[in-house]
């Protein structure tokens, strides 16, 4: 653990709609913790989680990239054009080669799509990390390869190919976190897409959870606030609430994926038994406590 380092890597951010993302909720709630434009779409950031772990470079998801064409883009909210966690990856000395491993908590295109090369007119779908071993759950591999007509959208029938074809695909379960190394944990969610794997890190100050669309930002942790995506919005909110009290006795902290400008707090709950987040950050860089 003494050499372990845990970076916040922007990716390609979004604009998405605001009553897709909360689900329920009233614009009357959520616009207070998010505002929306004209067209009633928030912002949102699709973040990385570097982790340098005694001399291996381990990546949690990819962002939705940039491998939309543009009529694509404009209609998914991408806001960049070119692919900015390789960006990212570069400040920090990196290229996608680099990367050992690549650990994708289900393969919706705004958390896989950055394994995709950017778009260019003519030019095939290119697969980056040539060098990484891909870690998906059996379960949301499942789902991504024969979806429900529900969330059939959201998957990348070419990226699913080209995973496969690369030999470099680890399907696994929750209870085989050995790709990674020790020190690692996985816990699986179902009430967002089947399967979601969600990986616990152990730092020396308690564990950080890569909290990927179980929780996709700080407003969300709030348990009854869900989105209008999740599968089971209900039992999504028990599946947090189990998680949330094992964190919360380990003095756990959350990573979050798609909040715009929040990487990182540490779970807490107020004397009404509410739960909330203390200690926040909006960047991370090379962590190790």
């Amino acid at each position: 653990m003494a050499d372990r380092a845990i970076s916040a890597l922007k990716g390609n951010s979004q604009r998405l709609d605001g009553g897709a993302m909360f689900g329920n909720a009233p614009r009357e709630v959520w616009s207070r913790w998010i505002e929306p434009d004209g067209r009633n779409r928030i912002p949102l950031a699709c973040r990385s989680m570097l982790v340098r772990d005694a001399g291996r470079v381990l990546l949690f998801e990819a962002g939705v990239g940039a491998f939309f064409e543009p009529r694509l883009r404009e209609r998914y909210g991408v806001v960049e054009p070119g692919h900015v966690l390789r960006e990212s990856l570069a400040d920090e000395g990196l290229s996608d080669r680099d990367v050992d491993v690549v650990v994708l908590s289900h393969l919706h295109f705004d958390h896989a799509g950055g394994l995709l090369a950017a778009w260019s007119d003519g030019a095939e779908p290119e697969l980056l990390f040539s060098n990484a071993r891909y870690v998906v759950s059996q379960t949301a591999w499942d789902r991504a390869t024969a979806p429900h007509a529900r969330d059939r959208a959201s998957f990348v029938p070419i990226l699913n190919r080209l995973l496969e074809e690369s030999g470099r695909l680890a399907l696994v379960d929750r209870d085989d976190p050995s790709h990674l190394g020790s020190g690692f944990r996985f816990h699986v969610s179902e009430g967002h897409t089947p399967g979601l794997l969600l990986t616990e890190v152990d730092m020396p100050s308690g564990p950080v959870l890569f909290a990927a669309d179980l929780v996709p930002g700080s407003a969300w942790v709030h348990l009854p606030i869900t989105m209008g995506y999740d599968r089971h919005p209900e039992l999504l909110v028990d599946e947090k609430r189990v998680l949330f009290d094992d964190l919360l006795r380990r003095r756990g902290r959350l990573f979050f994926t798609h909040d715009p400008t929040i990487a990182l707090g540490r779970l807490a709950r107020d004397d009404r038994g509410r739960y909330g987040l203390v200690e926040t950050t909006d960047a991370v860089r090379d962590l190790r406590a």
